[in-house]
């Protein structure tokens, strides 16, 4: 149920759901107010590039669904802000410093902690939040942000943490996105990577977000697809 509190967004709270993505999308549609999701359990969400989605003991699962004045060209700015956001909400949260994976990974020593996924429509923007709050026994590649279960107060107080963090950010336009500090976390830069077109070293984000690459035949900007850390420079 839909709750106005003291937020400028309602916010829906749902014990289990296929996908807040969904859920939040439906919500706007029917309310035209933005919305946040969140949900205890999510069965069936989505990863970047359709990959399976595999659920932690306790994790926060969020989708923000609102009305966007940015224009078209600027919202590929949207997933690594919210990145931004995120983490600087968990630190806010629980004390925990995660580093960033271009173009919207959360990671900790190497490992997946959480990540972003952005959808728009027109004039709508959905963005989905998965952090892994709690693992017991997390898989090789991820970790979690707690070492103890931190109860299911904590999903809540992270996602709407996030939320007035990437609010903040995107209220003054998409030339106030924060780069540097994005820059400053991310570490895929000062890295070899791989994609499917080619190779080289990461050096930089573009001003439209892109991945900037030094490779052989000289300097390529990475926009999408899959990027691949192979070793540090």
């Amino acid at each position: 149920m839909g709750d106005r509190l003291d937020t400028p967004y309602d916010i829906v709270h749902e014990g289990e759901v296929a996908s807040t993505q969904d859920v939040s999308v439906d919500v706007f549609g029917r309310s035209g107010r933005a919305v946040l999701v969140i949900a205890d359990r999510q069965v069936e969400g989505r990863g970047r590039q359709g990959r399976a989605w595999v659920e932690p003991d306790r994790g926060m699962f969020s989708s923000f669904t609102y009305a966007t004045t940015w224009p078209i060209e600027s919202r590929t700015l949207i997933p690594l802000t919210a990145a931004v956001a995120v983490r600087r909400a968990v630190a806010s949260v629980a004390g925990v410093t995660l580093d960033a994976k271009w173009p919207n990974d959360l990671m900790s020593a190497g490992r997946k902690v959480g990540g972003v996924l952005v959808e728009a429509t027109d004039d709508r923007v959905t963005v989905g939040c998965g952090v892994n709050l709690w693992w017991r026994d997390p898989p090789d590649f991820a970790a979690a942000v707690f070492d103890d279960d931190p109860g299911p107060e904590a999903a809540t107080d992270l996602a709407r943490a996030w939320v007035d963090e990437f609010r903040a950010l995107t209220e003054p336009g998409p030339a106030s996105w924060p780069r540097s500090e994005y820059e400053a976390a991310c570490v895929t830069l000062q890295a070899q990577v791989r994609w499917d077109d080619g190779e080289g070293l990461a050096v930089g984000v573009a001003a439209n977000g892109g991945l900037v690459v030094e490779t052989a035949s000289g300097l390529v900007t990475v926009e999408h697809g899959d990027v691949h850390l192979t070793a540090r420079g």
